[in-house]
């Protein structure tokens, strides 16, 4: 009866211990990639079945082959599509799965993609082709080109917003305009000047790395304003099609309609949502791995193609120069003109430039090593590859470089444990407290020595590791320690910088603002009242991004708590905001990075009181 009673327990455990790693797996690459923008890297390190001789590209199309269809599998993921480049030579491009399944059609190197925030690098191209005719001066007020634009500001000696921060990410301006993110009919560029006149900044410009789809259509609009054309005829005529990207367009046309990949959720084929707080009021950047083999191309050819200028040598080289080596909140974090400059770990090849894209169903990866000419793109189909082409494209120029130059990347380096002294009780309790990271927060206890927080729901132990760093520790049942190999490597600290107590993620050298830590202060009367369940007021036309949201007071914090389904997909469904109030009906989100900072606002409507966040509008339920 005992050794049944343990086998039973052992059997609930390992398989406890299984779906607890995956719920690891996804909550980490989730609190990460989102609290920097979709552009980290998260390939794990796979071994190689031979030795990739230099010259020889065959070997890794024989390696990667098999990789791909595995994830594939692994992750249910229907159509994917990965091309490689060597300089002008594209010496891979292949499909795997289907592009429609119903109707049996392959994927190709030709199967077109909504490609996401990929399409950011066009639209910065774009600004920077007219830059270079005089007509936009990067480091001039924005309203120099837009004297319409205005937002408001808490920050008035925080410098104007400015081309170059747009491209940067480091405008202060809102990360979203979730209202009319997505809606069935086209939204024109001039209505977002209109819609963020009675918003506020998050922060102040070059103050911190904030992700922002609301700056880059701004950004669009300014292209089709001083361009004189609409932003996707001056994209097809100016940029892509000059390129040599045939069956790229920020439109559906006809031509490419063919091309079109179906787009799948849990296996099945859905309609994807047009998420229209993006450059083209039309639609997403639709491109094949051949079109951005020719984008890259272009790259390598130091702004040519076909015999034309896209962009002078010095243009391109000021888009891979990083911009944000003087922003101390930035940490290792290194951003050019719209390329992420070092969030893959690849070794020994020079500066990696890499840019990512998401939508509901559609993910896509682009990465470069400029100093080896050497690119990758991969493209999919389903909402459950993320993972999967982070780890692909990675994966794949990984091969790719040891082919070219017999570059060879190290063995990642195993952690050293060091005995450490125990921390003094004054010491750990600096770390007790709420931290906001990314859409959550989290609270970190001290019991006697130790100190615990959750992390999906689960027990997890931080473990002194060395002066101000803490390694991290899953316990099954709060008891049994865990090895995840995601958390390998990793530490965590709390570091003061400009006056703020920042968590920072220590990953294999590099340092990243991962989150950092609130403090709960006066929350007046007026706030209090308001504390309750809030229903979405019709949006009209516009898909609900928020379906609910619930106003609560815990632990001294005025927290809002939301409910929304459209990112159910990368393993969230509650985003969970502390507010610090600035006066009876403004409320500032407190934390850094993307969506922090920004403000929620009490608005009257006809006699009734109403929350109002990135234009989205909320009426308290009646109890």
């Amino acid at each position: 009866m005992i050794y049944k009673f343990v086998s039973t327990i052992l059997s609930k455990g390992t398989k406890e211990i299984s779906r607890m790693k995956m719920r690891i797996r996804i909550g980490i690459l989730t609190v990460i990639i989102l609290s920097l923008s979709l552009s980290v890297g998260c390939a794990a390190a796979h071994k190689k079945p031979v030795t990739i001789e230099k010259g020889d590209y065959e070997q890794p199309k024989k390696y990667i082959s098999p990789f791909i269809q595995k994830e594939m599998e692994k992750h249910n993921v229907q159509g994917l599509t990965i091309a490689l480049v060597d300089d002008q030579q594209i010496i891979w491009a292949q499909g795997f799965g289907y592009a429609d399944v119903s109707k049996g059609i392959r994927a190709t190197p030709e199967t077109v993609y909504p490609t996401g925030s990929i399409a950011k690098l066009f639209t910065i191209i774009a600004a920077l082709q007219l830059s270079e005719k005089g007509k936009i001066g990067l480091d001039q007020p924005l309203q120099t080109y837009l004297p319409e634009f205005s937002i408001k500001t808490r920050f008035p000696d925080g410098g104007p917003i400015t081309p170059r921060t747009i491209m940067t990410h480091h405008s202060g301006l809102p990360s979203d305009r979730l209202k009319g993110i997505m809606s069935r009919n086209p939204i024109p560029l001039t209505s977002v000047v209109k819609e963020i006149k009675d918003e506020y900044v998050a922060y102040p410009p070059n103050f911190i790395f904030s992700y922002s789809n609301l700056a880059m259509r701004l950004l669009g609009y300014l292209v089709e304003k001083v361009s004189g054309q609409a932003f996707a005829s001056y994209m097809d005529e100016s940029v892509l099609k000059p390129i040599g990207m045939a069956n790229a367009s920020f439109r559906a046309t006809p031509e490419i309609q063919p091309f079109l990949s179906k787009g799948y959720k849990d296996g099945k084929e859905t309609k994807d949502f047009l998420l229209h707080d993006l450059p083209s009021p039309e639609g997403p950047l639709y491109a094949s791995a051949i079109d951005l083999c020719h984008f890259i191309q272009m790259i390598f050819a130091n702004g040519k193609a076909g015999g034309r200028t896209i962009l002078k040598p010095e243009t391109l080289a000021e888009m891979l120069r990083p911009q944000n080596n003087g922003v101390p909140l930035d940490l290792d974090f290194r951003i050019g003109l719209g390329w992420f400059l070092n969030d893959f770990n690849i070794k020994n090849a020079g500066f990696v430039a890499s840019h990512g894209g998401a939508s509901s169903l559609f993910f896509s990866q682009l990465i470069i090593l400029p100093e080896r000419k050497l690119g990758v793109v991969v493209l999919a189909n389903s909402s459950t590859a993320l993972e999967v082409v982070n780890k692909v494209a990675e994966e794949a120029l990984k091969s790719a470089l040891e082919a070219k130059s017999g570059i060879t990347q190290p063995d990642p380096e195993k952690p050293v444990h060091e005995p450490v002294p125990p921390w003094s009780q004054t010491v750990l309790k600096d770390y007790e407290g709420h931290y906001a990271i990314g859409f959550r927060i989290y609270t970190v206890t001290r019991k006697g020595e130790r100190l615990y927080t959750r992390l999906m729901g689960k027990p997890v132990q931080l473990i002194p590791y060395g002066t101000g760093l803490f390694s991290i520790q899953y316990r099954l049942f709060g008891i049994i320690p865990i090895k995840v190999e995601q958390l390998e490597g990793l530490k965590l600290s709390l570091t003061p910088i400009g006056g703020r107590d920042v968590l920072v993620l220590h990953d294999h050298g590099k340092k990243r603002l991962l989150g950092e830590k609130i403090e709960a202060g006066p929350v007046s009367e007026a706030w209090l009242k308001r504390v309750g369940e809030y229903e979405l007021v019709d949006q009209g036309d516009y898909f609900p991004m928020i379906e609910k949201a619930r106003l609560k007071y815990e632990d001294h914090l005025l927290i809002l708590d939301v409910t929304t389904s459209i990112l159910a997909h990368l393993g969230i469904e509650r985003l969970r905001f502390a507010m610090g109030p600035v006066s009876d009906t403004e409320a500032v989100i407190l934390g850094l990075g993307r969506n922090m900072g920004e403000t929620v606002q009490v608005v009257t409507e006809k006699g009734e009181e109403r929350l109002r966040y990135s234009g989205c509008e909320f009426r308290k339920k009646s109890e």
